[in-house]
């Protein structure tokens, strides 16, 4: 991939902005009047979405079909939707929760010794986008490359502190399964082969990454977002939420509407590569995040992708005269080099195929 070698600009820390006690927030950080999320319904619309109970996957035939169905309706009325009863361990979710939040509150020096590019965005960053002079989130972020195996080997973790290690291999591992699982479920929801979905993925060569999200308190959450607008480039989203502090928010018609996570469950929503290879049936939504002023705020994201270089286009099952192909083909290295370059872009990418459409 053409990707770029150097932020623009001097990267500062969030966290260290926070820290130091400032009453205003930098110009940089403050969104548009309409981005904001004081504006109009932001952040005071609540709704439930969708929760699903996985337990029925494994249960006789009519619990495994209704559980399919209910993935499959969350899919196309939402986009997003909650998971219990995953079969991941409680106990390695609260020791992933733990290992990251002892990093982000290691000395910045510490820190300092993972620092992040734009060239693979591995490690630890505060900014995403190329763009000099970009309005930026109020945020910084821990990412990782964990799919496929040649990619974490090849690098072997040079940007992952030590005692997080095993218990990211650990939580990394489980929910591959869990992803796994699903794109089975999306796969017969959409009446495809069981496995025509992971196929179309690349088998199992797929790509997976980890971003850990840290959202410092902010003296003017009014004013700006921990993570603007945009669907994610991916597949599937995994989303280990903050267990004390709510911030995602999702967008439904023109409100946005805060997630309120259910203990122990994690929040899953549909990327645009699903999008494309549905085309459309089953769409990304766009979500943010909102910052507080009392609370710090942690989630853990964890991205499950197409293979790197294979070109994602829709399903030919799912293309008919009523419906016609609505996406070109772009592989997904491709597709994230926009989101490199460009930064958190609401759903300008996507779009962006679907103008370029073959009819």
């Amino acid at each position: 991939m053409d990707c770029p070698k150097g932020w623009p600009e001097q990267v500062v820390r969030v966290q260290a902005l926070s820290d130091s006690g400032l009453m205003t927030i930098p110009d940089l950080y403050v969104k548009p009047p309409a981005e904001r999320p004081s504006v109009g319904n932001g952040g005071d619309v609540t709704s439930d979405i969708p929760v699903i109970e996985l337990g029925g996957l494994a249960e006789g035939a009519a619990e495994c079909r209704a559980t399919i169905r209910a993935v499959g309706d969350a899919c196309s009325e939402w986009g997003f939707f909650q998971v219990v009863n995953h079969g991941v361990s409680p106990d390695l979710v609260a020791r992933v929760r733990e290992v990251w939040r002892a990093f982000f509150h290691l000395p910045m020096e510490e820190k300092q010794a993972y620092a992040n590019d734009p060239k693979t965005y591995e490690g630890y960053g505060s900014r995403v986008g190329v763009e000099k002079g970009a309005i930026l989130d109020w945020g910084d972020y821990f990412f990782l490359h964990l799919l496929p195996e040649s990619i974490k080997n090849q690098n072997k973790w040079p940007a992952l502190p030590s005692s997080c290690r095993e218990t990211v291999q650990e939580y990394a591992d489980e929910l591959a399964k869990l992803c796994g699982t699903l794109m089975k479920a999306l796969s017969i929801s959409l009446g495809l082969d069981v496995e025509q979905l992971q196929t179309a993925f690349g088998g199992d060569a797929v790509g997976a990454c980890l971003r850990v999200n840290y959202y410092p308190r902010c003296p003017q959450p009014e004013l700006t977002l921990g993570l603007s607008a945009h669907s994610d480039p991916g597949g599937l989203t995994i989303l280990l939420a903050d267990d004390c502090v709510n911030g995602l928010q999702v967008r439904r018609g023109d409100d946005w509407v805060t997630v309120q996570p259910i203990p122990g469950a994690f929040i899953v929503n549909v990327g645009d590569q699903i999008q494309v290879l549905s085309n459309a049936v089953y769409r990304s939504v766009e979500h943010r995040v909102v910052v507080n002023a009392a609370q710090e705020r942690l989630s853990l994201a964890f991205f499950y992708n197409p293979r790197s270089d294979v070109a994602i286009a829709p399903v030919s099952k799912l293309v008919t005269p009523e419906r016609p192909q609505l996406y070109r083909p772009m592989t997904f290295d491709e597709y994230r080099l926009y989101i490199r370059k460009k930064g958190p872009k609401g759903k300008s990418q996507v779009e962006s195929l679907k103008a370029q459409s073959v009819n």
